[in-house]
């Protein structure tokens, strides 16, 4: 389980160090695709397949379902991690998230994501004015 968040900012080359941390969970590789509020979604290898197949019972005849899946497919990308723990993401990747220089990686239960500091800072300062009523609306979760 990923949790947590780390700060770190992509080097000349445009590589992302992945947190230690969040690494020895991961093994030697992961999956990035779009993610939702423009982020960067990351999945093990594992709950990548579990996710594929999920997918592949989305019904072909519905256009969401098959403009969810190209948009989602057509950015995901298998990387390894170097010897220093950084990834390469894509220039579609970083370009959906609006990764420039400064980022943040969450862990989030199965998956990390990884948004730009910006993008992160905004999304936290409104998500954390309106905490208790997020929580509140949730159905059928108890803490």
């Amino acid at each position: 389980m990923f949790m947590g968040e780390y700060h770190h900012n992509l080097d000349s080359k445009g590589r992302l160090i992945i947190p230690a941390k969040l690494r020895d969970q991961i093994g030697n590789k992961m999956v990035f695709t779009r993610g939702m509020e423009g982020c960067i979604f990351g999945y093990t290898i594992d709950v990548w397949q579990e996710i594929e197949a999920k997918l592949a019972k989305l019904p072909l005849t519905k256009r969401n379902a098959r403009n969810f899946t190209r948009l989602f497919y057509s950015g995901a990308m298998e990387s390894e991690f170097d010897k220093q723990g950084r990834v390469n993401l894509t220039t579609t990747l970083k370009k959906h998230a609006g990764l420039t220089k400064e980022c943040v990686i969450v862990g989030v239960s199965n998956r990390i994501e990884i948004w730009s500091k910006e993008r992160w800072d905004s999304f936290a300062k409104e998500a954390n004015e309106n905490y208790d009523d997020i929580a509140e609306n949730l159905d059928d979760i108890e803490l």
